[in-house]
């Protein structure tokens, strides 16, 4: 999909303030509507939240630039939640007393999943980006949406990818977080059956350890060809090389919340070599997303990286929300997103299910090659 001038899509008009200029009702004392987000910029997952915030700002300084939205600027203003769950509720607050409208963030999701009463007891909207836990879902709050592939949408892909790959016996691992257990239990699921490979063994770690050889003697007991890892990069990392030193000669997958070059850096060039992912198109890997890349560029001086064109579109379909809505009530917000039909994102047309996610995850296979992640298989 090409994505060269994706204002256009988002047609921003100026249209009446609502009378909420200057108040603390999604906006400040300049008048702009605050846009929250709480992200991971300090912590094991503090090099995710850069380029979520970055994404999400190119999208501000553009529809700024473009005029505004219901004749008012954006402010994005990012708090850091480290991904634990005490400092996201304090960061959610934090944006609540700056008059945040709408939220646009949430990576981890065992952190992001407190914050949601914090918003919605407010009737602000939340655009979540890229946690994706089906606990979020199961909340069944109005206001929540999710615009990353859903948990179970994860796992379905695991599984198909699992089998077409050839795996015998697959040993599933988590880090008991909601996000990292709701993956690793949905896809040990399917294992067994329909087709699916054997299930070799679950196996569940303590995040933050630096020593995993306990856990890598207990997997290797059940003799996969297979593991799936479906924690963060952080522990990803040192599994697939401890699991390597150990001897193991197998197959890696991991989940969405390892996709980063630190992955790489930790694991050592030749041992994630050849590791695969269960991932949603990052921008290197999504057609028509050269352009988006240069001006990403042009303005941080670096390249983007996960999450970062998912940031981009929460801001967008955001700024089309309140367009729609004519106004920044939360509840009237909500009705706009739950009838937007065919607005244009990285991911496809948007449309939302009942419960608030994508009809469709959008979940592919990437691989390290020559230690980047690049596209492997579209799983069609």
């Amino acid at each position: 999909m090409a994505l060269t001038s994706v204002l256009t899509a988002v047609a921003l008009s100026a249209t009446g303030c609502d009378g909420l200029l200057g108040s603390s009702a999604g906006g400040d004392s300049g008048g702009s509507i605050v846009l929250g987000m709480d992200i991971p910029l300090s912590g094991s997952s503090a090099d995710v939240g850069p380029y979520m915030r970055n994404g999400a700002q190119l999208a501000v300084d553009e529809i700024n630039a473009a005029g505004g939205v219901l004749g008012r600027k954006l402010r994005l203003q990012a708090e850091d939640d480290a991904c634990d769950p005490k400092t996201a509720v304090a960061a959610a607050n934090k944006l609540v007393a700056a008059g945040a409208a709408i939220s646009v963030g949430g990576y981890c999701s065992g952190a992001t999943l407190p914050t949601l009463p914090v918003f919605d007891k407010r009737k602000i909207p939340m655009i979540i980006p890229a946690a994706n836990s089906n606990e979020l879902v199961a909340q069944r709050l109005r206001h929540v949406f999710l615009i990353n592939g859903t948990g179970r949408q994860q796992a379905a892909a695991a599984a198909a990818w699992l089998t077409k790959d050839g795996a015998k016996r697959v040993a599933v691992m988590d880090d008991n977080t909601s996000y990292s257990k709701d993956i690793a239990d949905l896809t040990a699921a399917r294992l067994g059956s329909a087709g699916a490979p054997a299930k070799a063994t679950e196996e569940a770690v303590n995040p933050g350890e630096s020593d995993y050889s306990p856990n890598v003697t207990s997997v290797l007991k059940s003799n996969p060809d297979y593991i799936y890892w479906t924690g963060y990069y952080q522990e990803g990392g040192l599994l697939i090389r401890q699991f390597r030193q150990a001897g193991y000669r197998g197959r890696f997958l991991i989940a969405d919340g390892s996709v980063d070059s630190k992955l790489v850096k930790i694991a050592g060039s030749a041992d994630a070599e050849g590791v695969y992912a269960t991932m949603t198109q990052t921008p290197q890997t999504t057609p028509g997303a050269a352009s988006w890349i240069s001006s990403y560029k042009r303005k941080f001086g670096t390249e983007p990286g996960p999450y970062s064109t998912q940031s981009y579109d929460a801001v967008r379909i955001a700024a089309e929300a309140l367009k729609e809505a004519g106004s920044t009530d939360g509840d009237k917000v909500t009705a706009s997103l739950e009838g937007l039909n065919g607005f244009k994102t990285f991911s496809g047309p948007l449309k939302f299910t009942s419960d608030h996610t994508l009809s469709n995850g959008g979940f592919v296979i990437l691989a390290v090659k020559n230690g980047t992640f690049v596209l492997r298989d579209t799983l069609k």
